[in-house]
Formats: C-alpha cells, structure tokens, sequence
C-alpha cells in the first residue's frame, strides 16, 4: 500500500474531537447517564479522549470502557486459527446507561453490529448512538453514526489509516490506495 494523502494532522485531530465533545453533549442534553465505550483498538484511546474533553466542558467524569468485539465478528473464520481475545469487562454498569460507541473508522458497519451484540451481552442500555472518527462510506448494513469526524469519500480500493500516539506513536489519518 502507499500514501495517497494526509486527510488529518495532529493539530485537525485534536480540534475536530473538541467538536465532537460539544456535540455529545450539546445533542443529548448534557452527560447525565452518560458512559463512552471504545471498540478495541483505536476506539479506546478515542473514548478515552472524549471522556477528558467533555469532562472538561462539563466539569464531570465520563466513565470509558474497552468493548472487544472479536467473537461477535461474522468473520471469524478469516481471523486465523486461534484469534487472541482481551479479557476486558466495559468497567461501568451499562444497565440504563446512554451509551455512546467509539470508533476509528466507519465502513461496511460489520463491525459496528458486532460491538452491538457484544454490548447488549453486558447489559441494556436505554440508549447507543455512535461516534467515529472518519465515515468512509460504503455501507453494507444500515448502520449511521450520529457524531462523525468526517465525512471522506473513498473507492473500494482505498483505505483510511489512523493513527493514534497511544497505539501507532503517531498522531494523524492517512488515505492509502492499495
């Protein structure tokens, strides 16, 4: 794969997850109930630094949990023999909770149906709405996200790295074509 453009730097990462903050809590009406959980892997340092920014504007503490969705993925089979599984409980009751889902990138929603099977495996929340990064399109389920970083049109051979100083050491959101 090679480097077809930077969509984000650090400093337009930084700025548009202070947009999404206020939009969190500017459309559910403040952060009462209100609990962030990140999908393994880069949706948690993103849930994470959410929860510091409404924290923040609210002047309260937004608890964050891990979601790791690997046995609820529909293909299993193609992750190899033996897929490695954190053992990471959410770290809060979601139980009437408003949940928001964290991710990096939306594509297909595969993924996102999955984290909602392994949510609801935790509990029931009264609500889930999801918050990604980057929207890339091509939609497979009818999936949406109610809080989206950016909109990027892509074509089926492109694909949006993002990388994160928590997990990458490096902080930005690249378009590869491979």
């Amino acid at each position: 794969m090679r480097e077809k453009t930077q969509l984000m730097s650090a400093s337009e990462m930084e700025r548009t997850l202070v947009r999404l903050a206020h939009e969190i809590v500017e459309k559910n009406g403040g952060v009462q109930g209100l609990g962030l959980v990140g999908i393994r892997r880069r949706g948690v340092p993103l849930a994470e630094r959410l929860s510091k920014l409404i924290g923040r504007i609210e002047d309260i503490a937004i608890p964050v949990g891990t979601l790791d969705i690997t046995f609820y993925r529909d293909d299993l089979s193609t992750l190899g023999p033996k897929p490695v599984v954190q053992e990471l409980e959410i770290g809060f009751p979601i139980q009437e909770k408003n949940v928001i889902l964290v991710d990096d990138v939306l594509f297909t929603g595969r993924t996102i149906r999955a984290a909602l099977d392994a949510l609801f495996s935790h509990g029931r929340p009264s609500r889930v709405q999801l918050c990604v990064l980057i929207d890339r399109g091509h939609r497979e389920l009818p999936i949406e996200a109610a809080f989206v970083g950016r909109n990027v049109q892509t074509t089926m051979n492109e694909v949006i790295e993002v990388k994160l100083r928590e997990v990458d050491q490096a902080e930005k959101v690249l378009l590869m074509e491979k």
